[in-house]
């Protein structure tokens, strides 16, 4: 009887044997990501060229001018503005500082352009930590002379710094006067 059985069950097992594998699942096509595109940067916006630096458009704002005691001084600067640039004559000595307003730190080339100066000279930082470069000059320095007298306006380049194009006003005249 155990072999009927097991006669019995061998059909069933050839069979399941033969029988047809189950076919895969097709796999889904991999999910393509368009590579997201950089945005271009913005295009760069060059700085105008002028042939004279006469030509360059007028630094905005305006001079102002106070006397005290023992110092005058007229600063350039745009409406409530740290001053971007100052004349300043220290009366007991006889010399006019020329004061830019500026973080930078040591010496510092300053170029002084007029109608008809042109003068490189060394601005060093103020030693007391204010913010701001100083160049010295005598009360009687020509210079002074060029930059009061300019027709219009005249140029302070400055390393490191955007150039100033500023108008020759009376209130230079005046500090420059002080100290004579």
């Amino acid at each position: 009887m155990k072999k009927l059985r097991a006669l019995a069950v061998l059909p069933v097992l050839v069979i399941a044997c033969c029988a047809p594998a189950p076919e895969p699942q097709p796999t889904p096509p991999p999910v393509v990501v368009a590579p997201t595109p950089t945005p271009l940067p913005p295009p760069v916006i060059a700085a105008p060229v002028f042939e004279n630096w006469a030509d360059a458009p007028q630094t905005p704002g305006d001079w102002n001018y106070r006397d005290g005691t023992g110092l005058s001084f007229a600063t350039f600067s745009l409406g409530n503005t740290p001053a971007m640039f100052g004349i300043e004559c220290q009366k007991s000595a006889r010399t006019v500082r020329l004061v830019r307003g500026s973080s930078l730190d040591g010496q510092v080339p300053m170029r002084i352009r007029t109608e008809t100066a042109d003068r490189l000279l060394t601005a060093t930082s103020d030693a007391s930590g204010r913010p701001m470069l100083i160049a010295t000059l005598s009360a009687n320095d020509r210079l002074l002379d060029a930059i009061a007298l300019s027709r219009g306006r005249f140029a302070v380049e400055t390393g490191g710094m955007e150039t100033l194009y500023l108008p020759a006003w009376a209130e230079i005249t005046r500090v420059v006067e002080d100290c004579r």
